[in-house]
């Protein structure tokens, strides 16, 4: 039996020989200078996005704003960088849109184009309340490629979208992801609320603020604005302003310099001392002669004749649209225009009024 196992022993070592032989060849040879498979575009999705990013990077600016500062010790004047954020391409007459909260503070605004060519920026129009900021740069026409802007309300929940911007500084950067959410809520540089806001997965970083929130058309949705995050990172919940907000504003920026919203007549008083003295609504201070709300017969604050303070109407309510307090009464009147007939429900003396006021102009 040990001559037989022996005799085995050499005959599978003399077969494995050879082998081992090539192996040790192979694993001789140099690796491959080229990949074996070249990468290809493989799906319709990829081909979207890269399309859509040569098409649209071209209108995404990066806008960097400085403030003046004065040293100390020699009282000179000097700027110092005061943040860097993102914008895009209104149209061709130079007309750029950003967050407020990008240029904010800033003294001296610089917008870089796609092509590396830098221009001054002045600030036409602010809505703090909205945080939207239009601008405009003295830059040739054939360099400014507008963005077309689509629709948010058509928005549904899982869409792809695709953002660009400058996060960190880093120019001409793409993300993507979905519609996560409709509807959100964001308070604003002013501390209102922006209703209707659109919320994302696509990864949104500092710098992002201001770039354009794009749809698988290549449409502009939305403007980027604000994350949720540890260190303001992005963990995947971002905040976009819907184009249909924007769509409305950037005309009265461009027109008037700040958003126009249509006025009651009556001066309020702060949401702070209402709660104190637990009245819900918002509480009216004083009626504007002429106005609307005289007219339909509002009634301000008072002092009795024996010297106390008496109040007048509370409105809690503007066309249905419940009113607790001054953010959910303006964002009743934003839903209107200047000559509007609107339905106000007050509280005066505990009973229920309705008046039928005419909405004013601006001053």
């Amino acid at each position: 039996m040990r001559t037989v196992r022996t005799t085995l022993t050499v005959l599978i070592g003399a077969a494995l020989i050879p082998l081992l032989s090539q192996c040790d060849r192979k694993l001789d040879k140099p690796p491959p200078t080229a990949p074996a498979v070249v990468p290809q575009i493989t799906t319709t999705d990829e081909a979207n996005n890269i399309a859509i990013f040569e098409r649209a990077h071209r209108s995404v600016v990066n806008i960097t704003g400085k403030r003046l500062r004065r040293d100390l010790f020699t009282l000179n004047v000097f700027e110092i960088p005061q943040g860097t954020g993102s914008g895009f391409i209104w149209n061709d007459q130079g007309i750029v849109v950003t967050n407020a909260h990008v240029i904010e503070g800033a003294s001296h605004i610089i917008v870089g184009l796609y092509d590396q060519s830098t221009w001054e920026a002045k600030v036409i129009g602010v809505a703090r309340d909205k945080d939207l900021a239009v601008l405009h740069v003295d830059a040739p026409a054939e360099r400014l490629i507008p963005l077309p802007v689509g629709d948010a309300e058509q928005l549904r929940v899982g869409q792809k979208v695709l953002a660009i911007g400058n996060p960190f500084g880093l120019d001409s950067t793409l993300t993507t992801g979905i519609v996560s959410a409709l509807g959100r809520e964001i308070t604003s540089p002013s501390g209102r609320t922006i209703h209707g806001v659109i919320q994302t997965d696509a990864a949104i970083n500092p710098g992002n603020s201001g770039g354009p929130l794009l749809d698988s058309h290549g449409r502009v949705i939305g403007i980027n604005t604000a994350i949720i995050g540890p260190g303001g990172g992005s963990a995947g919940i971002g905040f976009a302003v819907p184009i249909n907000i924007v769509r409305k504003v950037v005309p009265e920026l461009i027109e008037f310099g700040r958003e126009i919203r249509p006025v009651l007549g009556v001066s309020i008083i702060d949401d702070a001392i209402a709660r104190r003295i637990g009245i819900e609504g918002v509480i009216v201070q004083g009626v504007q002669r002429g106005s609307g709300a005289a007219e339909a017969g509002l009634i301000g604050m008072r002092r009795t004749p024996d010297g106390r303070i008496a109040v007048g109407d509370i409105i809690v309510a503007v066309e249905t649209q419940p009113v607790r307090n001054t953010d959910d009464f303006l964002t009743a009147l934003e839903r209107h225009q200047p000559g509007d007939i609107v339905a106000v429900e007050t509280l005066r003396s505990g009973e229920r009024h309705t008046f039928q006021v005419r909405l004013g102009e601006p001053r």
